[in-house]
């Protein structure tokens, strides 16, 4: 069997679907399967080419023996619309173009976000004589319009065409999470849907192999400091305001202390707001390599995981989770609907804050701190819980019995 990934976004730059997707592929390989992967010229998120690839000097490479060929990419600082467009409508035109000199597969499947890449997608899969599979990790153009990102009506009528044409021609359409799953089921009933979750590599993130003294002892914080951590993208979705209006509600306590791990759109703001309060129990830190988080995550004591109060995000599992339940860190989850069934209701490994709202957050910070033991507890739960229906392994495992059986 052999499978083309096509995604804009692929290691070495650091991110969700990054390491997801790789992830995935690293597994199909292992079973014996013959995959490449065919992505953008690396810029994310700095958006700047990396320099060990400017100019095109890197058009093919291996990634741990998995083929991966690179297209150029226009890249911009700039957040307007006409700029991010031309970011995606640019390899969009370049995967295109290089896709066909790299021979035919049996499956190609292509990630979206970024939906317009679907263009190339079903160009190729013809070329390539390729059965489609659609990865849908976020329901765009949907999450955009109800965001207030994109708002032009002509553009969100081209979008929706494109997604339901993309879909009609999938020979099989897959969701990461269930809520993207049933959304297309109930507006594709002749399509065919399977449940593709993000998941996490058990042994890479096992926290028997790390020591929580070197993230403390690195960056000065002490054994009796309750650390409450949040890394991954600095985004609009988010909702990362809350954090810092929570610090200041509990800025007396000072062994209460917030780290902000990464990098992106609003990470001026959140600066800004932090100066305006005057916090001191908040720490802003770049983000840092994939082989470097599980000693970052083995250091902390809660992960934070925040979303906007939109019912869109009733369906989202933040992909960032997975790696905090693994290293048996509980989480506490601004995320209600079925990221809140899955890691409070069902496997006890966190609590559940009303989005946005500050004021219950530190309720359940200030409950926290005051039953370590629950803690401890929901920790074990936690790497229990993701083992049992998360492991990549397993999931991969599963994806290649459909693809063998049933397409």
């Amino acid at each position: 069997m052999k499978i083309l990934i096509l995604t804009q976004y692929y290691p070495p730059e650091i991110g969700a679907p990054q390491n997801r997707l790789h992830e995935l592929a690293l597994r199909l390989k292992e079973k014996g399967v013959e995959i490449e992967v065919l992505t953008a010229l690396p810029n994310y998120p700095q958006m700047t080419i990396h320099s060990e690839y400017k100019n095109g000097r890197i058009k093919k490479e291996f990634i741990d023996a998995i083929p991966v060929h690179r297209s150029w990419i226009y890249v911009s600082k700039s957040k307007g619309i006409l700029s991010r467009l031309l970011i995606y409508f640019s390899f969009v035109w370049s995967s295109y173009w290089r896709g066909r000199k790299i021979g035919n597969f049996d499956f190609l499947l292509v990630e979206s976000p970024p939906l317009f890449l679907g263009y190339s997608a079903m160009l190729l899969s013809k070329k390539m004589k390729a059965k489609l599979i659609f990865n849908v990790s976020d329901l765009w153009p949907e999450s955009a319009q109800k965001l207030g990102l994109v708002t032009n009506k002509s553009l969100l009528k081209l979008a929706y065409n494109l997604e339901r044409k993309c879909y009609l021609r999938s020979t099989l359409i897959t969701g990461q999470t269930q809520g993207i799953i049933d959304d297309i089921e109930r507006r594709f009933p002749s399509s065919k849907v399977y449940w593709l979750p993000n998941g996490v590599n058990l042994d890479y993130y096992n926290p028997d192999h790390f020591t929580n003294a070197d993230f403390r002892f690195k960056n000065n914080f002490a054994n009796t400091d309750l650390l409450i951590f949040y890394g991954g993208i600095l985004g609009y979705a988010q909702g990362l305001e809350v954090i810092l209006k929570a610090a200041k509600l509990l800025e007396g306590k000072n062994h209460i202390k917030f780290i902000i791990q990464g990098t992106g759109p609003e990470k001026e703001k959140l600066l800004n707001l932090k100066q305006t309060l005057a916090l001191e129990n908040v720490y802003f830190f770049d983000p840092v390599s994939k082989s470097e988080m599980p000693n970052v995550l083995m250091g902390i004591d809660i992960a934070l995981i925040p979303l906007k109060n939109l019912p869109l995000f009733q369906g989202a599992i933040p992909s960032k989770v997975f790696e905090a339940l693994a290293m048996k860190k509980p989480v506490l989850l601004g995320v209600d609907g079925e990221a809140r069934k899955h890691f409070v209701d069902s496997a006890k490994a966190g609590l559940y804050f009303i989005p946005e709202d500050e004021n219950d957050l530190v309720t359940k910070i200030n409950y926290l701190a005051a039953n370590p033991d629950l803690v401890n507890q929901m920790g074990l739960n936690a790497r229990e819980y993701v083992a049992a229906h998360f492991d990549r392994d397993k999931i991969a495992a599963g994806f290649l019995e459909i693809l063998e059986g049933n397409l």
